[in-house]
């Protein structure tokens, strides 16, 4: 175990959000990983346009103030995504709201948005060493009277200073919020977007889908995002559901599912938005906890994956594993790329 593991195995001893607020001062303290040499060119991906020396990304929720996107590069991260940001601060639900199922390497939170807002977000990403792709992700106010006005507040203002947005409708802790996914509101919101897009530099845009959609939902939300000219969907926030087996003492609690339990239905949703947008890019996310996961997710349509609560229980050692067997796995298979193996299902 190296330093790094080390010092996440101490910290699972703390209440979670406790642990997490000490995880962070560590990286901004310089004593996070450090990813040693080139990666495996058979994981460099272009995602949007955006090139990636691999194809895995640390989801959003785990930096939600821009303070330590560079230190998570270094890791071995090919891309972290930031926030998600609201434009006004705000402190979230109570606490307790993060809760680990440790026996279902799970996590339920109900953290509800809490950040610093905006400012103080654009502050760090302009005085960041631009090196790799970073991303931001875009909320709305719990109290906001027109949300999508707060959703281009924060394009506007952010414009520049990341590499991508990403549209945050489907948590689950801010209520109301995923309303915002039917199909008219969404109309409306990725219009307001597109028309305070079309005049500020090029940044693809994605947008988060939740993994609890049917049919219909998924075939609306894909023509949404591409009839207003967004470059994919990520795959998915967490779930409002149980899965059967959970065993954890905290599985009741409220909040969104994450975790390994998510796997196996937000890569089923992966296939469905697949089949529906063919076109788009595709971000899988939800239970990325080793490389064949990855490797399911780019199977069933993925471009590149996401995982942040694989890192609660496995440490940041995790990332190079799973680059490992990532790279060992697309070459067993006879593929010279990551592009090549997307979709082959």
């Amino acid at each position: 175990m190296n330093l790094s593991d080390a010092i996440v195995a101490g910290l699972r001893h703390l209440d979670p959000e406790t642990a997490h607020s000490w995880a962070i001062r560590g990286l901004k303290a310089g004593l996070g990983p450090h990813d040693q040499g080139p990666d495996d060119p058979v994981l460099a991906v272009t995602l949007a346009g955006l090139p990636l020396p691999n194809c895995l990304g640390l989801a959003a929720g785990f930096d939600k103030d821009a303070e330590v996107a560079n230190p998570m590069l270094s890791a071995g991260f090919g891309f972290v995504e930031c926030g998600t940001v609201t434009p006004l601060p705000q402190a979230g639900n109570p606490r307790p709201r993060l809760f680990r199922l440790t026996a279902d390497q799970a996590v339920i939170n109900r953290m509800g948005f809490n950040n610093q807002g905006l400012e103080a977000f654009a502050a760090r990403l302009s005085g960041r060493s631009r090196t790799g792709v970073v991303g931001a992700n875009l909320g709305a106010n719990k109290d906001a009277t027109d949300r999508a006005a707060d959703y281009v507040a924060g394009l506007r203002r952010l414009s520049g200073l990341c590499d991508y947005f990403t549209v945050n409708v489907s948590s689950p802790n801010t209520p109301g919020l995923r309303d915002l996914q039917a199909k008219d509101a969404l109309d409306e919101l990725l219009g307001r977007l597109a028309e305070a897009r079309s005049p500020l530099p090029a940044a693809p845009m994605f947008l988060k889908a939740a993994p609890d959609l049917n049919d219909w939902e998924i075939a609306d939300i894909a023509s949404a995002t591409r009839r207003h000219g967004l470059n994919g969907i990520i795959v998915s926030n967490t779930t409002l559901a149980r899965p059967e087996g959970l065993i954890s003492r905290d599985r009741g609690e409220v909040g969104g599912l994450s975790g390994r339990p998510l796997m196996a239905p937000s890569t089923h949703i992966l296939r469905k938005f697949r089949e529906a947008a063919p076109d788009l890019t595709l971000i899988g996310a939800g239970g990325v906890e080793a490389g064949d996961d990855a490797y399911a997710k780019i199977k069933a349509g993925a471009t590149a994956v996401q995982l942040y609560s694989a890192l609660v229980y496995k440490g940041p050692g995790l990332i190079g594993r799973i680059k490992r067997d990532l790279a060992d796995l697309l070459r067993a298979d006879g593929y010279a790329s990551v592009e090549e193996a997307r979709g082959t299902e």
